[in-house]
């Protein structure tokens, strides 16, 4: 397993070492002992499966008084997957970073407390998995909107399948003034 820290060092993309003969492959996807070494949690509370269709875009949530760290993968198709640094003070507040994972290249990306989150789908379809640092608290959950232009998140789908709550989230200036 290895653990390469993208351009906000907190985020992780984890490349697993992927065993592979005529017949399959075998990986592993956690490794407690692994994980804290690389500075990273080693328990997690709640695990979440979603099943999403091209051109789908989730996110980007958060948790304000409860953050979860997310461990997120993609079990079948592909996905862009993103994470934005909101925590006041940072000195990487309002950046952001993405990954393309997918279920070919079995690559998982850490994303800390403190970061909104969201992904979309890039395949014909993707079940996407991820493990959680803390439990879902829905009174808790904040969001920034998926096109906030301060933000500037390049993504690979112009025109995405959104749910009414992700086109209503506000910019992250407007979290930040409250």
């Amino acid at each position: 397993m290895r653990f390469v820290p993208l351009e906000i060092p907190d985020v992780v993309l984890i490349e697993p070492r992927v065993f592979e003969d005529d017949r399959g492959f075998f990986f592993e996807v956690y490794h407690r002992e692994k994980f804290e070494a690389a500075g990273l949690p080693g328990i997690f509370v709640q695990d979440n499966q979603s099943f999403s269709k091209r051109h789908v875009l989730r996110g980007l949530h958060a948790q304000l008084r409860k953050p979860q760290g997310k461990l997120v993968r993609a079990l079948e198709g592909e996905i862009f997957d993103v994470a934005v640094d909101i925590r006041p003070g940072s000195p990487t507040l309002g950046r952001w970073v993405g990954a393309v994972l997918s279920g070919e290249n079995n690559h998982q990306l850490w994303v800390p407390p403190g970061f909104v989150h969201g992904f979309c789908v890039t395949s014909d379809s993707a079940v996407v998995q991820y493990k959680c640092t803390d439990l879902y608290a829905p009174n808790d959950e904040i969001g920034v909107r998926w096109n906030d232009p301060a933000i500037g998140i390049e993504w690979p789908v112009a025109s995405p399948i959104l749910n009414q709550k992700d086109r209503d989230w506000p910019t992250l200036a407007e979290i930040l003034q409250r």
